[in-house]
Order: C-alpha cells, then structure tokens, then sequence
C-alpha cells in the first residue's frame, strides 16, 4: 500500500501554498525516504510559490516533536509533520 504522511503547514508556509495541511504520499523505492528529501518534494508539488524559500528558513517536527537533523529521521507513513517557519522580529 501506499504510505501517506500529513504536513501542516503554518505562517509563511501556509500563506505560500494556500493551504493548512495536505497529505502526500511518500514516494515508494527501496531507499528510506528521509525528512530531509521532504523539501523538494513539497516545492515539486507547490512550484509557482516562495515555500522553497520559506522551507530553507523553517524547521521541521513530526508527530509534535521538534527534530534537529533531517537526515536522521526516516518517514515511514502515518507521520504529521509540521513546517516551523521562525517567526519574525523579538
């Protein structure tokens, strides 16, 4: 079957696709897909916006936990994943 995650986007992210959340669907081969593949395959969904350059500036969190290296983590389906935009001024 196909495994899907959910991203929920917020701030600048959500402004740049539109959107609060999608679901995509992971793309299946016999190489982990990685948290850190996941930008591209936001900004290949999304080309006409500025969420690439949003995503370069973001962190991430999956299932409310913050994650400090993208590489190390492996998405396996049923994931929520969140785009952390950091927030302006302070």
């Amino acid at each position: 079957g196909q495994q899907t995650v959910t991203i929920l986007y917020f701030a600048a992210a959500s402004t740049a696709t539109g959107l609060s959340s999608e679901s995509i669907i992971i793309p299946s081969s016999r190489e982990p897909f990685r948290l850190s593949s996941l930008a591209s395959l936001l900004e290949a969904r999304h080309p006409d916006t500025y969420l690439g350059t949003v995503l370069k500036g973001s962190q991430w969190s999956v299932d409310a936990e913050m994650v400090d290296d993208p590489t190390e983590v492996i998405l396996k389906g049923g994931e929520e994943i969140a785009i952390i935009c950091p927030v302006s001024g302070g």
